[in-house]
């Protein structure tokens, strides 16, 4: 991310560090997946497996995240189609929101250890009887095939694991249980199978009582926790569309941080018709003090 964005874009992407607290106090694993630790030999096998999972778990993010960023701003592309909400004009993909997702997910919030662990452990929990399976894998033994079992290969190594993994875990796990269908499509992602309607109702899930998601992941939260666990959850699903959609409508895909130019008009301003002349320096109204005031008396 431009370390020069505006100080209101900044704290606005900071918001999104809460979606880690949402998960990260005192999640408790109650069935783990564990790669094996050394093969025959004794070698130790887990940075090598690791080394496989991670870009097939990237490709699960990114095909999660291109499901999101259409449901808040569809396009002409297959993922707006698959949903139902085709559309002529240029969408989120166009405009590079699911770039702007993973990269600021991944690279721009904090995840520290502490929080990833239980975060993990919660959503391996979850996902365990979805039968969510990740194409690809065939050099791995068939218990690591699944999306639950890669989350605990990676938990158990010293990867830091990106924020966009459990992310992308949770709105899959939603889509399991909005449809059980949802495990088999043309897509990575069960989320990005889904219809317009079932990401809604994946979202509903997310903002509606806690019991239910915090079943799902069965996550023992301590008191005092337990009783804002709600409401952090409600927060996860309403930041999410926010955040698609803000992304959707920036200059993330076009601004050159070198240059501090746009490369070209964003999509959102095409959609908008905003500055529909390009970008200006100023208005000849603010040229100066206002009417020609040098000094303001009460």
């Amino acid at each position: 991310m431009n370390t020069d964005a505006p100080l209101g874009r900044r704290a606005f992407l900071a918001r999104i560090g809460l979606l880690g607290a949402a998960f990260g106090a005192g999640g408790m694993l109650t069935r783990s997946v564990l790669a094996p630790a050394a093969d025959a030999a004794g070698n130790p096998v887990l940075p090598g497996l690791v080394n496989l999972l991670r870009p097939v778990l990237q490709a699960l993010a990114r095909d999660t995240m291109n499901g999101l960023t259409v449901f808040a701003l569809p396009g002409p592309d297959k993922y707006s189609r698959a949903q139902g909400t085709y559309s002529k004009t240029p969408g989120a993909l166009e405009a590079g929101a699911t770039d702007f997702m993973l990269h600021s997910l991944d690279n721009f919030v904090p995840f520290p250890d502490a929080l990833a662990q239980p975060i993990g452990m919660a959503l391996v929990t979850g996902l365990a009887d979805t039968g969510i399976s990740l194409p690809g894998l065939e050099l791995l033994p068939p218990e690591l095939r699944t999306l639950d079992a890669a989350l605990a290969t990676m938990l158990h190594s010293d990867e830091v694991l990106p924020l966009s993994f459990p992310i992308a875990g949770l709105l899959n796990l939603l889509a399991t249980q909005v449809n059980p269908l949802a495990v088999n499509g043309p897509f990575l992602s069960p989320f990005a199978r889904l219809t317009y309607a079932e990401k809604a109702q994946v979202f509903e899930l997310c903002e509606g009582p806690d019991a239910d998601l915090v079943a799902l992941l069965d996550v023992r939260f301590p008191e005092p926790l337990k009783a804002s666990v709600s409401g952090l959850l409600k927060f996860v699903g309403g930041a999410l569309i926010e955040f698609a959609s803000f992304g959707a409508y920036s200059e993330f895909a076009v601004y050159d941080p070198k240059t501090r130019r746009l490369r070209k008009r964003p999509v959102g301003w095409q959609l908008t018709g905003y500055q529909p002349d390009g970008p200006v320096e100023g208005w000849n109204d603010f040229i100066g003090y206002y009417q020609g005031r040098q000094e303001v008396h009460d």
